[in-house]
């Protein structure tokens, strides 16, 4: 199974060579990775190249005029991936929150399933011991939140890492998703599901991260509350598929 890694950045230049070190530490055949780049302004970008340059069979980067987001990030990434020939597609942090070694764990589940998700909120599942309580509750209670809207099946509603069967990426309407902050995960989700798509949750830790800065602001967070809401109505026309 050909497997490509989307990693967005912007401002990653201590935790992105370190995090593909990793991911081509691990004993998984055909990996690969993508690297979307927001015109990061501490060289993250020319990293990215320089890894780029020394593995270019494996390691590809896209160059972006400027910090235009996550969600179109990944729409950008997934509507250039569909081109090739990966037969499964990842997302993943790149401020080392989200262990390397678990992509293993996540391709084997994709085995069973059409989307296998990192989830924090699953008996083994964890979240960093020195988060503060307010953080703690406000991540649980957005996932609780978008879950009890949605009717979503995923008790980690906004989890950003994921690896999905290239099929069912394809089938989605990516054209359609419209958020671009961290909601943007929960669109992705909610549109599977409508789709009849079977997910499958493998219990993570999730680390604070060690460099760099959090993108987190109040202003993604308003997005995320009041886009939920909108999710059922602009998706209304959606039916399971087929079998």
């Amino acid at each position: 199974m050909k497997t490509t890694i989307i990693i967005p950045t912007y401002n990653e230049a201590e935790n992105l060579p370190k995090l593909i070190t990793a991911l081509f530490d691990l004993p998984l055949y055909d990996l690969n990775v993508l690297v979307v780049d927001d015109n990061s302004n501490d060289g993250t970008g020319q990293i990215a190249d320089e890894f780029a340059r020394a593995n270019s069979k494996h390691i590809s980067v896209i160059h972006r005029a400027g910090k235009l987001g996550l969600g179109s990030a990944y729409i950008q990434a997934f509507t250039e991936l569909l081109k090739g020939d990966s037969d499964a597609i990842g997302q993943m942090d790149a401020d080392l929150s989200h262990a390397p070694k678990k992509v293993l764990e996540l391709a084997a589940a994709l085995e069973t399933c059409d989307v296998a998700v990192g989830s924090r909120y699953v008996p083994g599942g964890s979240l960093d011991k020195d988060w503060p309580f307010w953080r703690k509750w406000l991540s649980t209670f957005g996932n609780i939140y978008a879950r009890t809207i949605l009717r979503l099946p995923i008790h980690d509603t906004t989890g950003g890492f994921r690896l999905w069967r290239r099929e069912t990426l394809k089938a989605l309407p990516l054209e359609r998703v419209r958020s671009n902050g961290y909601v943007f995960q929960v669109e992705m989700a909610y549109t599977a599901h409508k789709l009849g798509f079977r997910f499958k949750e493998v219990p993570i830790h999730f680390a604070e991260r060690r460099w760099g800065e959090s993108k987190m602001s109040f202003k993604i967070q308003m997005e995320a509350a009041l886009r939920v809401w909108a999710l059922p109505h602009q998706y209304r026309d959606l039916k399971p598929l087929p079998k």
